[in-house]
């Protein structure tokens, strides 16, 4: 393989014609440039120049080699520029997070990604242990959880906290727990977590969600409020949920006496570079989540 320190030297020499004065441009020494264009013409088996005391003339060969060299060259340098620069509104952003909050996340990154054309933003629902597997696996550039990482691969800091809300009917006014009984529990992937946060620090008869007749369930964050608005039941949510729910005249919102919120944690691949396109999308993450 011709090594592109030999093949700069010599598309160098062709362009200056002058040995000295090349030595002079690359800061190397006029040998040092006589020994790169021997040792190419030793690889390539054939003379590039044909010397005439201080001047030289080009062989077939050499003008051949001039030209694709300078491609060559120009590739490389092209290919220096790319790798070194690190700019903070181009590429490919790839985010994953629990449904509630990505409802809150995904619309301002949006509106990130459309004042940035060359941003493009990846975003991905998933639970907390797909969130850790695909920071893990280094399937995406940053996660959000609602749980400390268990992994050591994982880096985490707490960023935000979600408040935990009662959700039932609009007729439901005041909520005790003989009403809950009767009205049953709309379940989702979280919703026995959830119920056992809130709804434990707040009614001395909780003891799991178990306890509620299971009227529905559903794993779409954003229909789960759909049973609870026609009446079937109530739940418990982040506020990020039930704010991005749009008929919120249909329901009731509760803020209990004793009020429970989760901690929203960022989470990244300990040994992952941070690129700043990804720190851009991290900075509009945490002014929208203030």
């Amino acid at each position: 393989m011709i090594s592109p320190v030999w093949l700069r030297s010599f598309c160098t020499l062709v362009e200056v014609a002058h040995f000295t004065r090349t030595a002079e441009r690359l800061n190397m020494t006029q040998s040092g440039v006589s020994q790169h264009v021997r040792k190419l013409e030793d690889h390539l088996g054939q003379p590039l120049l044909i010397r005439h005391g201080k001047q030289f003339t080009l062989t077939d060969a050499g003008e051949r080699l001039y030209h694709e060299g300078l491609k060559i060259i120009g590739a490389l340098s092209d290919l220096e520029k790319r790798v070194g620069e690190d700019p903070a509104f181009e590429g490919t952003v790839r985010v994953v997070s629990p449904g509630s909050v990505g409802l809150k996340l995904y619309p301002r990154l949006l509106n990130l990604q459309k004042q940035h054309a060359k941003l493009v933003i990846d975003y991905r629902f998933a639970p907390n242990s797909e969130v850790e597997k695909l920071i893990v696996e280094h399937k995406v550039d940053i996660g959000f959880l609602t749980t400390p990482s268990t992994l050591d691969e994982v880096s985490f800091k707490p960023v935000a906290e979600e408040e935990l809300l009662l959700v039932t009917p609009k007729e439901v006014l005041e909520p005790g727990w003989q009403q809950l009984m009767a009205l049953g529990f709309i379940d989702h992937p979280d919703g026995a977590h959830h119920a056992g946060l809130l709804l434990g620090a707040n009614y001395s008869e909780f003891q799991n969600s178990k306890q509620f007749k299971r009227t529905g369930f559903s794993n779409q964050i954003n229909l789960i409020l759909e049973p609870v608005s026609m009446g079937l039941g109530f739940t418990v949510l982040p506020g990020h949920a039930v704010t991005a729910f749009n008929d919120t005249d249909r329901i009731k919102i509760h803020r209990l006496a004793h009020r429970v919120s989760e901690t929203l944690y960022l989470g990244f691949h300990i040994n992952k570079f941070m690129p700043s396109r990804v720190k851009t999308v991290i900075d509009e993450a945490m002014e929208c989540l203030k």
